[in-house]
C-alpha cells in the first residue's frame, strides 16, 4: 500500500459495497447517434475526462466513490479527451456545449439538460436531473 493509500485509504476501503459505474467508452463520433436515439427513452450521461489533469482525476475518483444508483439508471459514456479529440469536438458542436474538462453532460431527447464541470460534478446533482 502506498503513502497516499495509507493516509486516505483506497476507494474500496472507503465503501466496500460501492457500485461500479458502468462506463461505456465513447471513442467514435458515430456513437453520438446512438446516444441521441437512446436519450429518447432514458437519460444518457457523458463524462469528459482529461488523463493529464489532476482536477479531472480527483473529480472522477470522487464521482466513482459516491456512485450509488438504485433508481432508473442512465447510460454512462466515458470520453478520454486526449485520446479522442475528434469525438470531444463533435460533442461540443452537436450539443452546443462549450468544452471544459472535466465535464458532465446529461442528454435527454437529444438535448443537453444538464452541463456541469470541475467540482460541480457530483452524484447528488446528477440524481436531481434524471
Amino acid at each position: 500500500m502506498g503513502f497516499f493509500s495509507n493516509i486516505f485509504g483506497t476507494p474500496q476501503e472507503a465503501n466496500p459495497n460501492r457500485q461500479e459505474v458502468p462506463w461505456i467508452a465513447l471513442t467514435n463520433t458515430s456513437q453520438l447517434d446512438e446516444i441521441d436515439n437512446a436519450s429518447v427513452s432514458y437519460s444518457v450521461v457523458i463524462f469528459k475526462h482529461s488523463t493529464r489533469c489532476g482536477i479531472s482525476r480527483s473529480v472522477l475518483r470522487r464521482f466513482e466513490q459516491d456512485f450509488d444508483f438504485s433508481e432508473a439508471m442512465p447510460k454512462f459514456y466515458f470520453l478520454d479527451l486526449l485520446a479522442h479529440r475528434d469525438v470531444s469536438e463533435a460533442v461540443a458542436q452537436r450539443y452546443r456545449a462549450i468544452h471544459e474538462s472535466p465535464q458532465m453532460l446529461v442528454i435527454q431527447q437529444g438535448k443537453v439538460v444538464y452541463n456541469v464541470s470541475h467540482h460541480d460534478i457530483q452524484v447528488s446533482g446528477l440524481k436531481q436531473v434524471i
